[in-house]
């Protein structure tokens, strides 16, 4: 068992409840989570595309079938890589609130309706996703708490400062005489604020050197890069292929894509402008016809 040393205080504590009340209102902690990181997604989008010369109404119109369509997305991603757990009980297969949200899905369902609003609006849709790029890993990281609050999809025992303290009804079959743990929700919400950082610092560079869109495959290959490690620590239950999850050859594969998506978007020098030059030009943004 691994015994608390001198710094058990510095330990993260688990919350005793997946709720928050606020007077008679119950919230429950992971949809606010969600909740909240959409909200700050969308604000982040929409001050990117405000700047780029777009309407300031653009990405909540967007946004209003990108976010349903990224949740149902994260849903079906998650319940088809892990149908095994459903078994018995498939009418839990709607209890979003207790957690089960797959990035993967959500990120590409998502992504497809933005493209199709876009394209109904007749919206740039380069310069949209250049918007959404830091934004989209934004939510993702402050929604990864809601792992917390659920006490779920931590990583392998530690003792380490900044371990997790799981009670012993949440821990895994077989981990049961281990009180800490890594706390890979933590890990991923910091490697999602990072990305923002970097994406946020190398837009306008990156405006200069690559077509429109560059922005969100740098963005998905940063994600995917430090996922993949993230996820060879994880000891929730899995789908293995070859010996590693599932959700490993997800992250190797579409790093790969993202990195031949970066290599395509590429401006050969004859029609790549200067630091010195104006960016690309506004984004169209008409109203639908």
């Amino acid at each position: 068992m691994l015994v608390p040393g001198p710094l058990v205080s510095a330990f993260i504590p688990s919350p005793s409840s997946g709720q928050l009340r606020l007077g008679p209102l119950v919230l429950n902690a992971y949809g606010l989570c969600i909740a909240v990181g959409v909200v700050a997604g969308v604000w982040l989008a929409n001050r990117r595309w405000v700047a780029l010369g777009g309407s300031p109404d653009t990405i909540n119109r967007v946004a209003t079938f990108a976010v349903p369509a990224g949740i149902v997305g994260a849903r079906a991603y998650h319940v088809i890589t892990d149908w095994k757990s459903f078994q018995g009980r498939w009418g839990e297969v709607f209890y979003v609130w207790k957690g089960g949200l797959g990035i993967w899905g959500g990120v590409f369902l998502g992504a497809v309706a933005a493209w199709l609003v876009a394209r109904r609006l007749h919206l740039d849709i380069g310069a949209l996703f250049h918007a959404a790029a830091p934004a989209v890993p934004l939510a993702q990281g402050i929604g990864r708490w809601g792992n917390w609050f659920n006490i779920e999809l931590f990583g392998r025992p530690t003792t380490l400062p900044w371990a997790l303290q799981v009670p012993k009804d949440k821990r895994p079959d077989g981990y049961e005489s281990f009180a800490t743990f890594h706390p890979t929700f933590l890990y991923e919400f910091l490697w999602n604020i990072a990305i923002v950082i970097v994406v946020v610092a190398l837009s306008a560079w990156l405006l200069t050197r690559f077509r429109k869109g560059a922005a969100f495959a740098l963005y998905v290959a940063l994600y995917t890069l430090g996922r993949f490690f993230i996820e060879r620590i994880r000891i929730d239950q899995a789908s293995l292929i070859g010996g590693l999850r599932v959700n490993e050859w997800v992250a190797a594969i579409v790093f790969l894509c993202a990195l031949m998506t970066l290599y395509r978007l590429r401006l050969v020098p004859s029609t790549a402008t200067t630091p010195s030059q104006n960016p690309p030009s506004t984004p169209p943004d008409p109203s639908p016809e």
